[in-house]
Order: C-alpha cells, then sequence, then structure tokens
C-alpha cells in the first residue's frame, strides 16, 4: 500500500471543520443524559472525554517528542495492548473530572483544541512519536486529531436523532494511515471505512 501522508491544507481545514462540527451538534443537544454509540457514556460524558483528549492532545504536542504518547508507543507494543493502556487512561480521566454540564465541557474542549491548532503550523515537521521505527511527526498526528473529531460529531449527532457525514472522508482515510498507524483501516466507502474501524456501527442505533 502506497502510504503518502496527507495534504497539510486539507488536514488543516479538517481539523477546523470538525472542531466547528463539535460546538454546532453540541449547541443541539436537548438532554445531556441521551445515550450516544460511545458503549456506557451518555452525552455528558462525550463531552467530558472530548475534554480531557483535547488536553491531552495539546499536552503532547507540547511535549513533543517526548510526550507520555511517544513514550508508550515508543514500547513497539502490539496494537491490542496501546488500545486497552489508552482505554484505561480515557476511563480513568473521565472519572475524576469536576460534574460540570455538558455546555461547560465543550467549551474547555474548544479552548484546548484552539490552543493545538494555533500551535502544531509551526511545529508540523516536528517528530512527534516513533513507533515500530517509522517516524511520525505532529502533522501526522493532527491526521489523528481530525479522525478523533469528526467521529465524535458523528457520535454526537446520533445521540440527537441526526446523521453526520464529514465534508473530506477520503482525507480522514489518509489521516487514519499516518495518525492511527497501530490500527487497520477496512475497505469500502472511506466515512463507513473509519467508522466501522473505530469500532462503531454506521447503522447506530439499530431499529427494533
Amino acid at each position: 500500500m502506497e502510504r503518502t501522508p496527507p495534504d497539510r491544507h486539507r488536514v488543516l481545514e479538517s481539523y477546523e471543520d470538525g472542531v466547528r462540527a463539535i460546538r454546532a451538534l453540541a449547541a443541539r443537544v436537548p438532554d445531556w443524559e441521551a445515550p450516544t454509540p460511545c458503549a456506557d457514556w451518555l452525552a455528558v460524558d462525550l463531552a467530558g472525554h472530548l475534554r480531557c483528549v483535547a488536553e491531552n492532545f495539546l499536552e503532547y504536542l507540547q511535549d513533543s517528542p517526548d510526550s507520555r504518547l511517544a513514550k508508550l508507543f515508543a514500547r513497539d507494543a502490539a496494537a491490542a495492548v496501546l488500545v486497552r493502556q489508552q482505554a484505561r487512561q480515557n476511563a480513568a480521566e473521565l472519572a475524576v473530572l469536576p460534574p460540570e454540564p455538558g455546555p461547560e465541557r465543550i467549551m474547555a474542549f474548544t479552548v484546548s483544541a484552539g490552543a493545538y491548532a494555533d500551535l502544531m503550523p509551526d511545529m508540523w515537521d516536528r517528530t512527534h512519536l516513533i513507533y515500530r521505527g517509522t517516524k511520525y511527526t505532529v502533522g501526522d498526528h493532527a491526521g489523528a486529531a481530525c479522525v478523533e473529531w469528526h467521529l465524535h460529531a458523528w457520535d454526537l449527532a446520533r445521540a440527537i436523532g441526526v446523521d453526520y457525514r464529514p465534508a473530506d472522508p477520503e482525507l480522514l482515510v489518509s489521516a487514519w494511515h499516518w495518525g492511527v498507524p497501530h490500527l487497520p483501516l477496512a475497505a469500502g466507502d472511506a466515512w463507513e471505512s473509519v467508522l466501522r474501524s473505530s469500532g462503531r456501527s454506521p447503522s447506530w442505533p439499530a431499529l427494533s
């Protein structure tokens, strides 16, 4: 498979689109106790996760190439081990968040995601982490952030009973290969491939 890094302009545009989509969809949430496609997470939990992830991404960027994430990937562990460790981190961070309402969590997400967007262009070619002998740059990890934001925009959309599809799903396919190098990507329609590869069902919630 040819591994061509995603276009920088498209990544930056997709990143901003993802942040805007999350803010717009969050503004439409009538009930923050609504279930989401993320197992065991209500909408307010998803908002808390977004806050934590944006804060972590900003920390990883500022600390690159010696961040906690870089040290984790430097162990060259199996993909399943990396997934479990990141899932445990997500659960632990969510558990210690203060009991904020959903809109406040989304505001905190917006602040950290904006700071990340301000910093990453000047750091684009800096080494972000090394995994199994391959160097991945800040620009590569920006692609992972794009994937993360658009997936969670879809989660919020489904939680309020609407659909969501990013404007440039093909960019997310390329971004996945470079930003999520430890996980394979399913074949098929670009956006459905990203959804399925992240463990989501494009048909959620299934009709009974």
